[in-house]
């Protein structure tokens, strides 16, 4: 019997998963693999907060293929050296997976597909994780689009997003050797920081279509709204389980068109344009693979970066800077691997402007404390806020953090969520303003922190 390879990365599920669907449809045996790359030939390791999900979403993903019939085989190392030796020992005759995008991946992937191929090996791969492949949308002049909107608009008029592939119903093949997960040493022990985690979440496939039901059912009316009020369950919450492929794009697109009434249309098309940015993120991440580290636009390699002190960098990373909402947002962050997004962009707003502290620092931070921690949203948003991204917020658009939790969280349920010391602050929006025991005073003023910034984007913008 004719052995397919499964190699799966980005894509831990078994529904509209264009690899595993092709593998059952051509009748063979077929192996599922996982190869944990730990930073080899370029490829960014994995944040803290995101090791923790996948070790969960790779034991969901091994249930659900243990009911189809297989196991998932698990092995460490890198890909060009395990791929080839897996599909030795089963004598596979083609190896499927579902693509990707940033360049250190397309670089492996494309050197293995033409070591395979030297081999007599078939090796095909699919478009599974974006709705829209980089290539495939272009301005009129064939370069990637740098703002936001237009390139929604030419992905809308390009083509429908696929109907999404049903799962396989079952599936054979052989038994191969494989590593333990738990040795794999994802988990964090000492200390063991994950208990917000997992009281917040239920990595794996069933757990991303419980949030997708819950949120067309509930917050998707409204959303729109109620998307920027941080105390509420306004959003999906689906990033992490997209970040990881427990589900498809073509699956949250679809459930959300069919859950569209005359009601929640408004809501329904302002989520699908937050699908829409992740799509333009890894555009920007295709076009420019740099994007975490160098800014997108040239000119602000000369930016005057005044790195504030290490007690103030330590008290943005810990949520002691002396604003509420600063500090809510870092601690949420810290307890649950995940922050509301108009919080992120207040947060980074102050540790970019209020502190001059380069946002690359940052994009690191987020990169290992969040769940959803995705290559090119991560670095794409930090950018955005910093001024040096495409379709960038202006630089000198600085968030207040004072007015943004007055608007967005008037009664402090937010704040008093994660900063409970606040419970006797005589004002919880400006605490300094009177009594607030056990609660650090400003670690900056922000009306001089902002001009300070705002004399650096002068000085850069005449330099």
């Amino acid at each position: 019997m004719a052995v397919t390879l499964v190699w799966f990365r980005d894509d831990l599920r078994i529904s509209d998963n264009p690899a595993l669907a092709r593998a059952a449809e051509q009748g063979d045996d077929v192996v599922a693999c996982y190869v944990l790359d730990d930073g080899s030939e370029g490829i960014r390791p994995l944040g803290a907060a995101s090791r923790w999900w996948l070790h969960h979403s790779l034991a969901a993903l091994a249930a659900s293929l243990t009911e189809l019939g297989i196991p998932l085989v698990l092995r460490r190392g890198a890909p060009a050296d395990v791929v080839p030796r897996l599909v030795e020992e089963c004598s596979a005759g083609s190896v499927l997976w579902n693509r990707r995008y940033g360049l250190a991946e397309r670089t492996v992937d494309a050197a293995l597909k033409e070591s395979l191929t030297d081999r007599g090996v078939e090796a095909t791969s699919f478009q599974a994780n974006l709705m829209y492949e980089p290539w495939e949308v272009t301005s009129g002049a064939g370069e990637a689009y740098k703002v936001f909107t237009p390139f929604w608009r030419a992905c809308l008029t390009f083509r429908t997003p696929r109907t999404p592939l049903p799962a396989p119903v079952s599936l054979r093949g052989p038994q191969l050797a494989s590593d333990e997960l738990g040795d794999w040493g994802l988990l964090p022990t000492a200390p063991d920081w994950a208990q917000g985690l997992r009281e917040t979440w239920t990595p794996g496939e069933a757990g991303a279509h419980a949030r997708l039901d819950d949120f067309l059912d509930g917050a998707a009316h409204g959303y729109k709204d109620s998307r920027n009020l941080p105390a509420v369950q306004g959003t999906s919450m689906l990033s992490p389980h997209l970040r990881f492929g427990e589900i498809s794009p073509f699956e949250v697109w679809h459930a959300a068109q069919d859950h569209k009434d005359s009601s929640t249309a408004e809501d329904i098309r302002v989520f699908g344009s937050e699908l829409g940015w992740r799509e333009f993120s890894w555009q920007l991440l295709y076009f420019n693979p740099e994007l975490a580290t160098v800014n997108y636009r040239p000119e602000f390699n000369a930016f005057a970066w005044e790195r504030s002190t290490q007690a103030e960098l330590d008290a943005w990373q810990r949520g002691r800077t002396g604003y509420p909402l600063i500090d809510a947002g870092m601690r949420q962050m810290w307890e649950i691997g995940w922050m509301h997004n108009r919080v992120r962009m207040a947060t980074a707003s102050f540790l970019i402007k209020n502190l001059l502290i380069d946002w690359r620092v940052g994009e690191q931070w987020f990169w290992d404390c969040l769940v959803d921690a995705d290559a090119a949203s991560n670095a794409a948003s930090w950018q955005w806020v910093a001024g040096s991204g495409a379709d960038a917020s202006p630089y000198f658009r600085i968030f207040n953090p004072v007015l943004q939790s007055k608007k967005f969280d008037r009664e402090g349920r937010y704040l008093l969520r994660f900063v409970p010391e606040l419970a006797d602050a005589d004002n919880i929006h400006e605490p300094w303003k009177g009594a607030a025991p056990g609660y650090p005073e400003p670690v900056v003023d922000l009306k001089e922190s902002r001009e300070r910034a705002l004399s650096a984007f002068k000085a850069l913008s005449q330099g």
